[in-house]
């Protein structure tokens, strides 16, 4: 971390003095890491129309959270990454082996997860308050150690596009043509649903379980406005991510507002803008 502390104090903001202010540097860091993953990851949720797929994550990470809470675990994420993870097998799974649609599964998958976290939270007549951090967000109190999650993260997600794109594009657009051609398309949709997971889960307590999915849904909606190809859709996608999450830090940080809601304005903005070029082109 000394090397990047070491880049970032050549910016010329008053937060990047030498030798302090260093939670916002790890917030920095932590924004060029988390940025590039939800820009990824939202051209696949927007194509797979599961735009509310990471909302249902989020409840069930909460859930996972309140459980680790309950059994007295030191850091409950590892339990909420846990829980995340079994709970979208299992919606890929009751997926494939029913004829609902996807949005149906969905709500039956969210609304029991958010249940059962309150209903665990609550219990024993409990505080709800303990886990409003968790609805906000708080990207200054992101820790080295998570920030070096997230980067194997993203590596392994950038690993699995170069390797599996064009098959998890095809079990995407027409799932019956891609098992006709030998992929598998419910192990597909596992590995994808299970980095979802995943990223939800770590950076949740960040950017904010109430605006964390449109986080994976705006970056992609935008760019599809805009795209010419599958090259240009994902590309604008994840600048347009790091763009909003670049600013949406230093507008939090200079107004005391959320950084999760602050980047999601951003999105929304960078969302309008290509609709009206959207509007123009046609």
């Amino acid at each position: 971390m000394s090397l990047w502390y070491s880049l970032v104090e050549l910016l010329p903001f008053e937060w990047a003095v030498p030798g302090g202010m260093y939670f916002m540097k790890n917030a920095l860091l932590a924004v060029l890491v988390i940025s590039p993953l939800f820009g990824i990851l939202s051209t696949m949720v927007v194509t797979n129309r599961m735009s509310f797929f990471s909302d249902a994550l989020g409840h069930s990470a909460f859930t996972g959270i309140a459980i680790g809470v309950l059994c007295g675990l030191r850091d409950p994420m590892w339990c909420a990454v846990l829980f995340a993870v079994s709970f979208s097998a299992l919606f890929t799974f009751v997926r494939h082996k029913s004829n609902l649609a996807s949005d149906t599964v969905i709500g039956v998958f969210s609304s029991t997860a958010v249940a059962l976290g309150i209903f665990i939270a609550t219990m024993n007549s409990g505080s709800f308050t303990k886990f409003n951090s968790i609805l906000i967000g708080d990207i200054l109190s992101v820790e080295p150690r998570k920030i070096a999650l997230l980067l194997l993260i993203l590596l392994v997600i950038v690993v699995l596009w170069v390797c599996a794109f064009n098959e998890l594009m095809l079990s995407s657009v027409h799932p019956a043509l891609a098992g006709s051609r030998g992929i598998q398309v419910i192990w597909q949709e596992t590995v994808f649903s299970a980095s979802i997971a995943v990223v939800v889960t770590v950076s949740m307590t960040w950017v904010g379980l109430l605006v964390i999915n449109s986080l994976l849904v705006l970056p992609a909606a935008a760019a599809r406005n805009v795209a010419k190809n599958m090259r240009q859709y994902h590309l604008f996608s994840i600048l347009g991510a790091i763009a909003a999450g670049l600013a949406g830090l230093m507008t939090s940080y200079y107004v005391g507002a959320s950084a999760g809601a602050s980047i999601t304005l951003y999105l929304a903005v960078f969302f309008g803008l290509t609709f009206s070029m959207r509007k123009r082109r046609l």
